[in-house]
């Protein structure tokens, strides 16, 4: 079973990471083309090649129309598929000065409520994003430039959120049953030799 949650989050980890490098590629094309269009509109290129200044902003040398639009979509559903890898290997930010004095079990215990409360975090964020999503839907509201449904953006985070919930509720069971067995299923090194 770790195997397969592994695989899921490391494949939604990938895709979010290709999603996120092509958003980065997007927006540095549009932050060039944006700076490219103000050169082309000054007085240096006017005075100096007016018809090839006027020929690239006629063939649309300029910013990417709706590039804000595409970045928040993608943002988002990157944020929803990075979010299993970083649960299934425990790679939350937390603060350990003052449970590294507690006992083996207390620490257990901790672990264990901590994942069931991030279980049931994402399990609502998933149902929230599928109201959302159906809302969405159900409206036909779509974005403001380059009107493309919004709820296209809602479906790919709900599938990233899924994945997330379903790795959640797995990594919940699996430290319920360590604290119980007093056994380590998953090792991330967070918890010291035994």
């Amino acid at each position: 079973m770790h195997k397969l949650m592994m695989g899921l989050a490391r494949t939604m980890a990938i895709v979010g990471g290709i999603v996120l490098s092509l958003l980065i590629l997007l927006t540095c094309l549009s932050i060039a083309g944006r700076l490219l269009n103000g050169a082309l509109h000054g007085a240096m290129m006017q005075g100096l090649a007016p018809e090839l200044s006027e020929w690239l902003i006629a063939i649309g040398v300029g910013p990417i129309n709706g590039d804000f639009e595409v970045v928040e979509a993608g943002v988002a559903f990157a944020i929803f598929a990075f979010l299993p890898l970083c649960q299934i290997t425990a790679g939350h930010a937390s603060v350990d000065i003052v449970t590294n004095s507690f006992s083996r079990g207390v620490k257990r215990f901790l672990r264990m409520v901590t994942e069931i409360v991030f279980a049931a975090v994402l399990v609502l964020i998933a149902v929230r994003l599928g109201a959302g999503a159906l809302s969405k839907l159900q409206n036909g509201e779509t974005s403001f430039l380059l009107e493309f449904p919004v709820w296209w953006a809602y479906g790919a985070s709900l599938i990233a959120a899924i994945v997330a919930a379903l790795v959640g509720v797995y990594m919940g069971a699996v430290r319920t049953i360590e604290f119980f067995t007093g056994r380590i299923l998953v090792w991330d090194g967070v918890e010291g030799e035994q």
